[in-house]
């Protein structure tokens, strides 16, 4: 149960012993991730309309969600600790729903939430052994593009740094090969993944 942290986990490593934990399953799943204002969702948005299945982020549906409900978005993102919370278990469910043979893409996926615990000062070793459900098959890292203000994230360019660096620390912690896509156009972008995925 994630309760208020008393401990300030910002830079706490991943448990060795966790990291042992054997994966249950292989999928066929390719994880776009990377810090806010990377352009993930524009990728995402260019790989649906080439038909493939993809995730949209769990954070813009929750949030977007309970915007439609009324709430404004610095009250849903006042306290970010049961936010997190709330996130992590969204995002267990999704992935459990998906079938682990099919081609899927998905924005973000769960050992992103490593790194957005300890933005928000919750141990990320409390979920950890979540993240051996399923191994993806592959996890595409972008690179930063200018930061833009769109009325869901307030991020800035310290916690941009900040989740860029430990987003890629956790999944090669995890065993996996990052594979980082620089700033290029968004055809190229998409035909930099696609390039890799054939390789």
């Amino acid at each position: 149960m994630l309760n208020t942290p008393q401990h300030d986990f910002r830079t706490t490593e991943l448990d060795p012993d966790i990291l042992s934990t054997p994966f249950k399953v292989q999928t066929n799943w390719h994880v776009i991730t990377g810090a806010p204002c990377c352009g993930k969702t524009t990728l995402i948005d260019q790989l649906a309309e080439k038909g493939f299945r993809t995730v949209p982020e769990i954070a813009h549906l929750y949030i977007e969600r309970e915007m439609a409900l009324g709430r404004k978005s610095n009250e849903i993102l006042k306290n970010r600790v049961d936010l997190q919370g709330i996130l992590v278990e969204m995002q267990l469910g999704i992935e459990q729903e998906l079938q682990a043979n099919e081609v899927t893409f998905l924005d973000r996926a769960l050992p992103d939430c490593l790194a957005f615990n300890r933005y928000v000062g919750l141990n990320p070793n409390e979920i950890l052994s979540e993240c051996f459900h399923h191994r993806y098959a592959s996890v595409f890292i972008l690179d930063l593009l200018p930061f833009q203000e769109d009325g869901v994230r307030d991020d800035d360019s310290a916690v941009v740094g900040y989740l860029d660096e430990w987003l890629a620390r956790d999944y090669r912690a995890l065993g996996y090969r990052v594979v980082r896509v620089p700033v290029l156009s968004p055809q190229e972008r998409l035909a930099f993944v696609l390039e890799r995925l054939s390789e």
